[in-house]
């Protein structure tokens, strides 16, 4: 009788814990954009461009420490990866000027990166069997959501209790927690003969000439700008744009009475609706077209944020919106590392993922600086909407011709 290998291992499981650790600790970042604007009375673009930078070198760490973890092993880069997100988040906590703060942040970004789903995928790949791959990636990625449902409400909660700075402390202390899950992070190399033969400059050379890699990189760029212009700024955006919650309504017989409190439930809604959106994406990766999953992913998105932004902001449209950009959210990310996988295979997973990881923070790095720059100048984000309607049907369209069809390995030297 064949023995089929296991859908969750240890491996998965402490993959799971650290990207959902990281990623709860993200995803709270837009709850201190009015805290630490009102108190140093900054312009809102003075922390959006300190969030911006946090993206833009998570997604030139990502690649960095892809890289170092194929070289000098997984473990360490998460172990690096946990210290610069600590420090980063440590010295901001002491930071009263923009520069500092934004200076802080590349340590943060960084940190997300040596954490986040560059290393942690590339891992949980390799430890999954064929059959198994597309819904790993997919469980892992969903781990992040997970993360963004109880980070932004927890961020929240703490601004009750202790001050901002004291609440960026308490969120060193618990990425440091998550180096405790490391022994169980213990990956065999599911990599063929022939890949391992391969050098890193071999596999780059060949995807870098590859039209296809190119698409996919250049088809990310928007998935970036919307998730970290939304993460960063739909907070701020439902708190002063939002119609009033109705007294004794659903949301205030929640304990939902303020604007601010909607702000933060919407992050954890949309990562709530996430986990099931980007489970089911790996589980129809594992059959259909994983450029068709994608293509149709970025129209729905571009139809949800469209409709959206026509519509009068209610706290009813509010939901609505988190709910259906929610189940869309991280969706794209087992899809988009599984076709590179799929393609290129799993050696240089980390590193060839990281790279096509950085054209999605060029676009986070965008979305987050030009919703607070655009803010700033008309005083409302209408316009960054439609810039990231724009792009997400732009990401829809050159998925398309990607050719799926693996190319040929360098023969062996």
């Amino acid at each position: 009788m064949e023995h089929k290998a296991p859908l969750i291992t240890p491996v998965l499981i402490a993959g799971c814990i650290i990207i959902m650790t990281g990623f709860a600790i993200r995803a709270s970042f837009g709850v201190f954009q009015i805290p630490i604007a009102t108190e140093f009375n900054w312009l809102r673009s003075e922390f959006s461009l300190a969030i911006a930078i946090q993206n833009l070198a998570w997604g030139i760490g990502q690649p960095i420490f892809g890289a170092i973890a194929e070289k000098v092993g997984d473990r360490k880069a998460i172990v690096l990866g946990a210290l610069s997100y600590a420090a980063g988040l440590l010295l901001s906590a002491g930071a009263t000027t923009p520069v500092a703060h934004q200076m802080y942040e590349i340590l943060v970004g960084f940190g997300i990166a040596g954490t986040g789903f560059g290393v942690i995928l590339a891992v949980v790949g390799r430890a999954a069997s064929d059959e198994n791959r597309s819904m790993a990636l997919a469980i892992a990625t969903a781990a992040g959501s997970a993360g963004q449902v109880f980070g932004a409400p927890l961020a929240e909660y703490l601004l009750t209790l202790m001050t901002w700075q004291m609440v960026f402390v308490a969120f060193a202390g618990l990425i440091l927690s998550v180096l405790m899950v490391l022994p169980m992070m213990r990956s065999p190399s599911m990599a063929s003969k022939a890949e391992l033969d391969e050098s890193m400059g071999t596999i780059l050379i060949r995807a870098f000439k590859d039209p296809s890699y190119t698409l996919i990189f250049l088809g990310f760029f928007s998935c970036g700008y919307q998730l970290a212009f939304i993460t960063a700024h739909f907070p701020a955006f439902v708190t002063e744009m939002c119609g009033p919650i109705m007294a004794g309504g659903m949301l205030d017989n929640m304990g939902v009475s303020t604007t601010s409190a909607l702000g933060a439930v919407a992050i954890s809604l949309i990562g709530l609706a996430n986990i099931g959106g980007t489970l089911l994406a790996g589980h129809l990766g594992k059959t259909y077209s994983k450029k068709y999953l994608l293509a149709a992913i970025y129209t729905g998105r571009t139809i949800i944020a469209a409709a959206f932004i026509m519509m009068p902001i209610t706290p009813t449209t509010v939901i609505l919106f988190s709910i259906g950009m929610g189940t869309l959210w991280l969706a794209t990310v087992p899809l988009t590392s599984g076709l590179v996988a799929h393609l290129y295979g799993l050696r240089y997973m980390g590193t060839l993922y990281g790279i096509v990881f950085f054209s999605h923070q060029l676009g986070s790095f965008m979305g987050v600086w030009l919703g607070g720059r655009l803010y700033d100048i008309y005083g409302t984000y209408t316009h960054v909407w439609w810039v990231g309607v724009a792009v997400g049907a732009f990401s829809a369209i050159v998925h398309l011709p990607i050719k799926e069809r693996r190319a040929p390995l360098a023969a062996a030297t």
